[in-house]
């Protein structure tokens, strides 16, 4: 499913015009991203948790010339499914 089939269920399925559901996508989203960036994760009961996680930095191979190269640490996303979610998928 694309951001726009998303997009699109949404409008359909609660009457709204697909730019309202757009703008309740993109607040939803960004709300999740602004509490990973500030609090380091975000929960979701019932689905799952959304974490930063961090990366050491590491020595990596360029696979077209086999050149080693030294990869910077960084802050990677992570997300973890929530029990009810994953029973969900399991039925």
């Amino acid at each position: 499913m694309t951001k726009t089939d998303f997009i699109t269920k949404i409008a359909e399925e609660h009457s709204l015009s697909k730019a309202a559901a757009g703008r309740i996508f993109e607040d939803i989203f960004n709300t999740i991203e602004d509490e990973v960036s500030k609090e380091g994760k975000c929960s979701i009961s019932g689905f799952g948790t959304f974490e930063a996680r961090k990366r050491t930095s590491r020595t990596g191979r360029n696979p077209r010339t086999g050149e080693t190269i030294e990869i910077p640490a960084n802050v990677g996303i992570g997300f973890k499914a929530g029990k009810a979610f994953k029973e969900r998928l399991n039925k």
